[in-house]
């Protein structure tokens, strides 16, 4: 159906569009927004790091691309370390570093289309 439409934009925008008539946004500029509002200032160092690459992965793959720990496992996330690294070591245990993530997950569906 994105292809119909012709939209590189993921499902949440499809829906938007299809059934209500809303203008999309491409991924790319759902993390542009995230990224102006700055919501994850609050991390700093290597935490911010991988939120940021991870940010850029929903960009590029969508945001199945980023809702598990298994997604660690791939570049460029491998330059952080191992996955049990990652996420003890960097954001202090498993349920916070998902946290984190539904987070990220949260924010980048709250930026609507303006009309």
């Amino acid at each position: 159906m994105k292809k119909e439409v012709g939209l590189n934009v993921d499902e949440f925008d499809l829906v938007l569009h299809v059934a209500y008539g809303k203008k999309s946004l491409t991924r790319r500029e759902r993390v542009e927004e995230i990224r102006k509002r700055d919501y994850f200032g609050k991390y700093e160092g290597r935490a911010r790091e991988v939120i940021e690459a991870l940010l850029d992965k929903y960009a590029d793959q969508g945001s199945t691309a980023i809702d598990g720990i298994e997604d660690l496992k791939v570049l460029p996330f491998t330059d952080f370390g191992t996955t049990v690294e990652i996420v003890d070591k960097i954001f202090g245990g498993r349920n916070k570093y998902l946290a984190v993530v539904k987070e990220l997950q949260g924010h980048l569906y709250t930026v609507l289309p303006q009309e």
